[in-house]
This record gives structure tokens, C-alpha cells and sequence, in this order.
């Protein structure tokens, strides 16, 4: 290699770097969106009475939105176009468009384990498989930014981080007994956790060869309102209609949440990695899902010392995690 080449090299590498604090502060944005659609989601269910009809409902309105996107803006337009070209040319194996499925699967998981284990056991078993899921994808390099090593600091933030949002949920858990009888039902969202890290490395794949995360995330809102819609197919003899559409807008921001959602995934894995960009997210999601308790507080919320002391913990975790471990040599030009 050349030194041209090799200084060139480097000074990408110095800017990743240096860049890293911004992306893992927007993977915290990003993670932010989600406690927040859950909610949104979760009173559209109640509102219909059909948790998979209200999941559909905002499939459909971030598929709308992201349609319109691509037809007004330039890059998403152009990205759209490459999407039959990319499958035409088999840029990437058909199945991670299955991707787009693994948010349908996070729908399905908690309807059927939220009413057993509660919010905190729920959100302690999908964080576990999703750290564990992303820590293996970078491991294998499954991902767009190739193998990625996993340092022992990077583990043991990791680590802290799944503690983290224990210590955070453990006023609203139950003794230890009761859990030992809940592992079953809490291994369906510790599974779709586990997924996620593999969504995150599909869509980001798809992202680059797309030429942007908009047509990924398009795509992953048309794959899983698919899956849905033959759901809701399946579940109508028996569950019958939902109730109306509400009026009320806010019900409909689900859907652009996501998409915010899922769109900065696919551009964060490249640039940080799935394990990384995962615990930024993570640490969005237990902050946000703080200050909603804390805002607009649900009923059962629990809010105390052991509450903001994980919140903290996570915050630490992720700093650490974050931190570029090793220096570029310099060199020769």
C-alpha cells in the first residue's frame, strides 16, 4: 500500500472517530422514539381493541409517509428506483427482507408476554437478547461495517448495561419466585430481542445497497404491514372487526416514530457497529421511557432511587462501550 494511500486511510479512520460521539448521541435520539411510539401504540390498541389492527394502522402510516417521502425527495426517490435493481442484481440474499418482520414479531411478542410478565420483565428479557443479538452480529461480521472486535471493556459495557436496566425496572418486578415461574413467557421476548441485532445488520445492508436507509426502511414497512395484514386476515373470524378509527391525530405518529426509528438504525450500524448503535438505542429507550413515567406517568408506574440509579448506570455503560479503544500509527507520507 502506498503512503498516500495509508495517510488517506487513516485520516478516515481518525474521522469515524471523532464522529463516533455524535452517532452514538443520535442512536439516543433514536432510541428515545420508541418508548414513545410504544405508548402511542399501545392507547391505539385500546382504542381499537385489536393490538395487531393498531400495529397495522401504523405500519400503514409510516408506509404512507415514507411513499410520499420517496416521491417528493431526490435521494429517497432514487433510492425507491434501486430497489428492483438491487433484488434484480442479488446485492444481498433475498431473505434479509425478512428484516422488515422482526418488528411485526416485537408487536406479536408483546401481546401475547406483556399481559403475563408486566412492562419491566417484558423490557429485561428483549434488552438481554438484543444486546446478546448484537453482540454476536458484529462477532461474525453479519453487518455493514464487517467484523467488528469485541474488547473486554466493550463486553463489560455491554454487561453493565443489561444490569443497568434491571436495577432501573426492579421496583415493578416481582419476588424472585414469581419470576422463576414467568422464564418460559420470557424467553418469546428475550428471541425478538435476539432478532433485532440481525434486523438492525439487514437493514443497514440494505441501506448500502439501496444508496440510502429511507428505501431500507420502506421496504421493512412494507414487508412487516404484509405480515400483519395477513394477521389481522387470519385473527378476524374469530376476534371479529376492531372498533373505528380514532380522530384524534396524535394516535397516528406511531408510524413516522418508527420509521425515525428504524431509518437511523440502517445509517448507525455502518458507522458504529450493531452492538454499539443497540446500546445507544437502549439507553434512549430507559431514558425516554423515564420521562414519559414521569411526564405523562401510566398507571403503575413506579418511579425511585433504584429507578434513576440504573438509568444512570446505563448512561455509563454506553459512555464506556462508546469509547475508542487504540490509536492509528501515524504515518509516513
Amino acid at each position: 500500500m502506498s503512503s498516500t494511500s495509508t495517510s488517506t486511510s487513516a485520516r478516515k479512520v481518525n474521522k469515524a472517530r471523532s464522529l463516533a460521539p455524535l452517532y452514538v448521541a443520535t442512536a439516543v435520539v433514536a432510541g428515545l422514539a420508541m418508548p414513545i411510539q410504544s405508548r402511542i401504540n399501545g392507547a391505539l390498541g385500546l382504542r381499537l381493541g385489536d393490538p395487531v389492527a393498531a400495529s397495522l394502522v401504523s405500519f400503514t402510516t409510516g408506509l404512507i409517509l415514507l411513499a410520499v417521502a420517496s416521491l417528493l425527495v431526490p435521494r429517497a426517490r432514487a433510492g425507491a428506483m434501486a430497489i428492483p435493481r438491487a433484488l434484480r442484481e442479488k446485492r444481498f440474499p433475498v431473505w434479509y427482507l425478512a428484516a422488515g418482520c422482526v418488528g411485526a414479531f416485537v408487536v406479536i411478542s408483546q401481546t401475547m408476554t406483556v399481559p403475563v410478565l408486566g412492562v419491566a420483565l417484558f423490557t429485561v428479557s428483549i434488552v438481554t437478547g438484543q444486546t446478546l443479538g448484537s453482540l454476536l452480529v458484529d462477532g461474525i461480521g453479519f453487518g455493514p461495517g464487517g467484523r467488528r472486535r469485541i474488547s473486554t471493556i466493550r463486553a463489560l459495557g455491554a454487561g453493565l448495561t443489561i444490569a443497568g436496566v434491571i436495577w432501573a425496572v426492579s421496583p415493578r418486578m416481582g419476588s424472585a419466585a414469581s419470576i422463576a415461574t414467568l422464564l418460559l413467557p420470557m424467553a418469546v421476548p428475550l428471541v425478538v430481542g435476539f432478532l433485532m441485532g440481525f434486523q438492525a445488520a439487514a437493514n443497514g445492508v440494505q441501506a448500502q445497497a439501496y444508496g440510502t436507509p429511507v428505501a431500507a426502511t420502506l421496504v421493512n414497512f412494507f414487508v412487516g404491514g404484509i405480515l400483519l395484514a395477513i394477521l389481522l386476515l387470519v385473527r378476524l373470524p374469530i376476534v371479529g372487526l376492531p372498533e373505528g378509527l380514532p380522530t384524534q391525530w396524535w394516535y397516528y405518529l406511531g408510524g413516522p416514530l418508527g420509521c425515525v426509528f428504524i431509518g437511523l438504525s440502517a445509517f448507525l450500524v455502518k458507522h458504529l457497529g450493531v452492538l454499539l448503535t443497540g446500546l445507544g438505542m437502549i439507553c434512549g429507550q430507559l431514558v425516554g421511557s423515564l420521562l414519559i413515567d414521569v411526564v405523562v406517568p401510566a398507571p403503575g408506574a413506579v418511579i425511585n432511587a433504584a429507578t434513576i440509579a440504573g438509568t444512570l448506570l446505563t448512561l455509563a455503560a454506553v459512555a464506556m462501550a462508546s469509547i475508542p479503544f487504540g490509536r492509528m500509527r501515524r504515518v509516513r507520507t
